[in-house]
């Protein structure tokens, strides 16, 4: 008789590059952020845009802190949220650490 198990397959989470990340460029960026910090209305592609460019910001500002020696592990966290979102008095997205994580 033959041993028939089956082998469990573990579902793999495809990284993404963050570095391939399409981004708005510098001066709309800062018109888009100005737009919503005085509470302008902005247009559902605008809102897409400007989440998506502030959600890169973040990542990017994570990976920088977590691989630089000078700073200590698990900081970073904190410092790239204060910086991109919390200063700027934007709410940041739920579990945006988690989204980030399956970003190279």
């Amino acid at each position: 008789m033959k041993n028939t198990r089956k082998k469990k397959r573990t579902k793999r989470i495809k990284k993404k590059s963050i570095k391939n990340a399409r981004m708005v460029s510098k001066k709309n960026y800062s018109k888009l952020i100005n737009k919503r910090k005085t509470r302008r209305r902005l247009t559902k592609k605008d809102k897409k845009n400007l989440d998506r460019a502030l959600f890169v910001n973040y990542c990017k500002c994570i990976k920088k802190i977590k691989y630089d020696k000078n700073y200590e592990k698990g900081i970073e966290y904190p410092i790239c949220m204060s910086s991109i979102y919390t200063k700027r008095g934007f709410k940041p997205p739920k579990n945006i650490t988690k989204k980030c994580k399956q970003y190279i």
